[in-house]
């Protein structure tokens, strides 16, 4: 934001917040709209940080966080930038420790998911719907009221937004059975860049895969995904052996290193 002067930042903000209220219908999107001037800015804006560097009042800011609930808030979105020149950073649920999803070095907006969340788990085909706004969390435990049967192989933090994790592909803790959590990606609903709705079978197969592992943010705004749930057993077993460099752990972890790609893919190794 170095090359624009405050006149500018205050112009640009106000001609995107003008194009939103003329192409929305404004009752609906004026409560889902923050800017520097509400007390709640600061808020909407670190709720999710994880890397609290960003916090720092250094950090460039967003001209304006927008909160959309519905697909056709989030193509107005898209369409104002388009028309005011302005980035558009979309946050799942913040948890990307080089805040992407939330600092530019240009006059940006922030899209923020969170409003968009919903789960539905179908049992009867082992698939599920999730929203990018929904967190691991959310995504577990609507699967698990549905079915102790099934799971889903993405990460352990709870507060890590789906959006984020299959977009960039998803380590999880079924990995060495199931692969990334990307893998198990079937379907998606996502809004490019000329507000169109595209499926999995309207975008093609390429466009669907690089949205499931080549990052978030960069071919349009995924609103949801549709995803395969995997068996999982009734029971876990957890166990942690600690050695130290005096305990010969250099050795150790050499034989480790041998044995590991020998053992059964249930045995999530860490």
């Amino acid at each position: 934001m170095k090359n624009y002067n405050i006149k500018t930042y205050y112009a640009k903000t106000d001609d995107f917040l003008k194009c939103l209220a003329k192409s929305s219908d404004s009752n609906s999107i004026t409560k889902l709209v923050y800017t520097p001037a509400n007390s709640t800015f600061d808020a909407a804006l670190c709720y999710s940080i994880n890397n609290l560097r960003f916090t720092k009042p250094t950090t460039p800011k967003p001209l304006v966080i927008v909160t959309p609930k519905t697909e056709s808030h989030i193509q107005n979105v898209i369409y104002c930038c388009k028309k005011t020149s302005l980035e558009m950073r979309i946050r799942s649920g913040g948890h990307n420790f080089d805040g992407l999803s939330y600092v530019s070095s240009v006059p940006f907006i922030v899209l923020d998911m969170r409003n968009i969340n919903k789960v539905t788990a179908d049992v009867s085909t082992a698939t599920a719907w999730v929203d990018s706004g929904a967190t691991n969390g959310e995504l577990y435990y609507h699967i698990n009221k549905a079915t102790s049967a099934y799971g889903f192989p993405s990460g352990l933090w709870a507060n890590v937004g789906v959006g984020g994790i299959l977009s960039g592909g998803g380590y999880g803790m079924l990995r060495r059975k199931y692969g990334l959590a990307g893998d198990q990606v079937i379907d998606a609903r996502l809004i490019c860049a000329d507000g169109k709705i595209l499926t999995r079978k309207t975008m093609g197969e390429n466009l669907f895969w690089v949205i499931r592992g080549g990052g978030g943010g960069s071919f349009g705004v995924v609103v949801s995904w549709k995803v395969n749930l995997v068996p999982v057993p009734p029971v876990v077993s957890i166990f942690k052996i600690f050695r130290t460099l005096e305990q010969d752990m250099t050795n150790i972890f050499y034989k480790w290193q041998s044995v590991a790609p020998l053992l059964p893919k249930e045995l999530d190794i860490r």
